[in-house]
């Protein structure tokens, strides 16, 4: 079953990156550049990186004083953004006249108006009203319930082979060729949550010893299937991970690009899946698949990927025994992909209940497992 996560997981993102838009020094983007100059940033991490809308305008001043910081983005009165930060918080107005979004983050906790919209919250919690736009339904996210078929800890659920549509992602090595035919269904996986900086993501708590604080601070019912699904991805992060594997929870790219580098070194190439267009389940023939090399070692990559949870949250392993590609696809109706594949050459350590071995009605470590990376998932592979 498909469950709706509340969308003030969405607007809670947009609210906290929106209030740091002022401080530079504290973006994934500037840290990115800083870390890895030349190296260009995939679409996946573009999307995780920051709301639609707070960076269009093309003029800002910054102006710092006692107040605190102001920053103002836009031409006159017309529109643009203003950020505020002093000691009653940090205030952004963005957008034309009356149809702006403000956002408001102090003492009191965080409080945005968009269009029709508004997000509060603060020690007393999230609280969201909204018409929608334009005649449109407001926008929910929906997510689904179950463990994630990339954490190869964990045994699958029935309904997972009905009503994951990750199930389509998995195939078998001998099958990745010029030609081949699979139905495949490339989906962004997770709620579209976006990163928080750094300074904010870590001030906030993430364990399960924390999750009646956690989910009172985003007002999330203790007993409801949001609070579950965000119980589930801290579990899951928790939880020691296999044999040879290396894993890591990054709620922040910051914290994702340190991980990468400490385990691959500074020259890496970070990979995602994308897609002309999103298409229902569809046959798709492979055109052409390109084996990313790793500098001479094609068992070194780190594989990140997207968790439900109201910030974007990457679960990002490293392991030994795998290879990525790089493959070209089209599908019937003549969508072009460009897909991330990995495979595990050796998966005898999984879970022998594990989603993958269901699917293709193998046994743990007897022949290759390959999965196809959903568009919000990255890979992470050492560079020449």
């Amino acid at each position: 079953m498909e469950l709706k996560f509340l969308h003030i997981l969405t607007y809670l993102s947009l609210a906290l990156v929106a209030s740091y838009a002022a401080l530079p020094a504290s973006t994934g983007e500037t840290y990115w550049i800083t870390k890895l100059p030349n190296t260009p940033m995939p679409k996946a991490i573009k999307e995780s990186l920051q709301p639609t809308g707070l960076t269009e305008d093309k003029s800002t001043s910054v102006g710092v004083g006692k107040g605190g910081v102001n920053v103002n983005t836009g031409k006159g009165h017309s529109g643009g953004t203003n950020v505020n930060v002093g000691h009653k918080g940090v205030g952004v107005n963005t957008g034309k006249s009356h149809h702006g979004t403000d956002v408001n983050v102090g003492h009191k906790g965080v409080n945005v108006n968009a269009p029709g919209t508004h997000v509060g919250v603060g020690k007393g919690g999230v609280g969201v009203t909204t018409p929608g736009h334009h005649g449109h339904p407001p926008v929910s996210v929906g997510v689904h319930p179950g463990p994630s078929p990339f954490n190869y800890n964990y045994a699958a659920k029935d309904d997972q082979l009905h009503d994951d549509p990750n199930v389509a992602l998995f195939f078998l090595e001998k099958d990745l060729h010029q030609g081949s035919n699979m139905n495949l269904h490339f989906v962004k996986t997770t709620n579209g949550a976006t990163f928080l900086p750094q300074q904010v993501a870590n001030s906030i708590p993430f364990s399960s010893n924390k999750m009646p604080e956690i989910l009172n601070q985003f007002s999330v019912e203790p007993n409801s299937e949001e609070a579950q699904v965000m119980k589930q991805t801290v579990q899951e992060c928790e939880q020691p991970g296999i044999k040879g594997e290396e894993k890591y929870c990054a709620t922040s790219l910051e914290s994702m690009v340190d991980f990468t580098t400490s385990k691959l070194g500074n020259k890496v190439q970070p990979l995602s899946t994308e897609t002309q267009k999103q298409t229902p389940m569809q046959k798709y023939t492979i055109l052409g698949a390109k084996k990313m090399e790793n500098n001479g070692k094609s068992d070194a990559s780190v594989v990140c990927h997207k968790q439900n949870y109201a910030y974007a949250v990457f679960y990002c392993h490293k392991t030994e025994t795998t290879e990525s590609y790089m493959v070209s696809l089209v599908g019937t109706d003549g969508t072009k992909a460009k897909a991330v594949a990995v495979c595990h050459k050796d998966t005898s350590a999984w879970n022998p209940k594990h989603l993958a071995f269901k699917v293709l009605k193998v046994t743990p470590g007897s022949v290759p497992v390959c999965h196809f990376l959903p568009e919000d998932h990255i890979v992470w592979v050492p560079k020449n």
